[in-house]
């Protein structure tokens, strides 16, 4: 799936995932290859990137790793679309 996570300054994040999970309103939900079309909220919380992701020098200082080797990104709040395997993240 191809995942591309826009904040108001800058594109942060633009590639090849395997799994993308999101700290949903209404709790956290995870995001596959084919999932079905969603849009959907975003409340404070961590945005978990799961792959082989290589981050521009200019962003790395956002985004951290967990122990499972997830690529994590904060966000405040946001928006969600995912269609045809592409999923942009609005993230402030």
């Amino acid at each position: 799936m191809y995942l591309e996570i826009v904040s108001p300054e800058a594109t942060l994040f633009s590639g090849e995932v395997t799994s993308v999970a999101v700290p949903g309103v209404n709790g956290e939900f995870e995001m596959l290859n084919n999932h079905v079309p969603i849009i959907s909220i975003l409340k404070e919380g961590f945005v978990k990137i799961s792959g082989n992701v290589e981050l521009d020098e200019a962003v790395q200082d956002k985004f951290t790793k967990n122990d499972k080797g997830a690529t994590l990104l904060k966000i405040n709040s946001g928006t969600l679309e995912l269609k045809n395997n592409k999923l942009i993240v609005l993230a402030d």
